[in-house]
Order: structure tokens, then sequence, then C-alpha cells
């Protein structure tokens, strides 16, 4: 009888860390049900001997398993929101604790002392970080104005959003779109 054994994995942060996991453990015989951001959820649980490896080749790949539960959370943390800014083009206004509560099941207390304490900064200030991050992206690819920008968003305003994006960056929007120079930071390094 096989049951199934799941591996966090910290620096899981974008579709293409979805795609170097799957193979690396394609390459390595390891069976998988499911993978997302930061979670891998095995058909088996791994012997000792082959997690050491896995872990071998993973951190050699810039990832590494993660074994203790509040580091875990931590990633977990990272992972919806990462996944929350990136990767959901829904114009529904979310509630970020909200979110967190329902995908984590803890206390939004716990994991904003818990985040803050291991992270040294907020979880808001990482959301921030986040979105900030994803408004360069689109100002890259200037493909939307800056208003359409705030909307998809969820910016109140473009004054909103041109204020605390210079408060993150020194620049402001349009002095940015201008330089162009990949201000942009992966997004493990956010």
């Amino acid at each position: 009888m096989s049951y199934m054994a799941t591996l966090f994995i910290k620096n899981m942060v974008c579709n293409r860390c979805i795609m170097v996991v799957q193979h690396e453990m394609d390459k390595n015989g390891i069976q998988i049900k499911d993978i997302k951001l930061g979670e891998v959820t095995l058909e088996n649980e791994l012997s000792v001997e082959k997690k050491k490896a896995i872990d071998k080749s993973l951190t050699l790949l810039g990832f590494e398993i993660i074994d203790d539960k509040k580091s875990r959370i931590i990633e977990q943390i990272k992972n919806v929101i990462i996944e929350q800014v990136h990767y959901h083009d829904d114009d529904a206004k979310v509630n970020l604790s909200e979110v967190l509560i329902s995908n984590l099941h803890h206390d939004y207390n716990y994991l904003s002392n818990l985040f803050s304490e291991v992270e040294g900064t907020t979880i808001e200030k990482y959301f921030i970080a986040q979105k900030i991050e994803k408004v360069k992206e689109l100002l890259v690819y200037d493909e939307l104005s800056l208003s359409e920008i705030a909307f998809q968003l969820n910016y109140s305003s473009v004054a909103y959003l041109s204020n605390q994006f210079k408060k993150v960056t020194g620049l402001t929007p349009s002095h940015f779109k201008q330089i162009k120079d990949d201000k942009r930071k992966p997004l493990d390094e956010v």
C-alpha cells in the first residue's frame, strides 16, 4: 500500500521552478502526484538516502528541502502571496489575511507574528514588494497604461500606486519606464 508524502521546497517561486523541480524528480525516478509552488506531493515516502540525494541535487539548482515547521509555514506564506500577485489575473479584490488563513489554516495573528519574527519584515511589506515587482514587470512589457496596471493590481488610484512605487523603488513609474534598465529582482530576492 502506498501513501503520499509532501516535500516543502524553498525558492520555488515561478512556473519555471516547477518545471526544473519536476525534471529533477523525474531524473531521480521519484513519482510525483502533484507539484505546485513550494510543495511537491509524492506517490510514496522517500527513503533517507533518496531524500538526501534529491536534496543535494535540488540544492545545486538553488532550491532547498525545508524540514522545520516554521520555515515551511514562512515559505507557504511567500508562495501564497507570489501566487496571488503574479499568477491571479482576476480583478476581484481579495483580502490577503483571509487568503492566507484559508490556504494555511492558521490564525492570521500567528502567521503575521511568525513571518515578522523570522523574516524581519511584515507580511504586508512583503506583499507590497511583490506587487511593486509585478508593476515593474507590467511597465517593462509596456502593454498596459498605469491606470490599467493600478486597476489590475487593485490599487485604489494611480496616485496611490505611484506613491507606493516611489516609496519602494525611489523612482516614479514613468521614470522607471524611461530607464528600463532591468531594475527587477528575481522573485526569491524580494
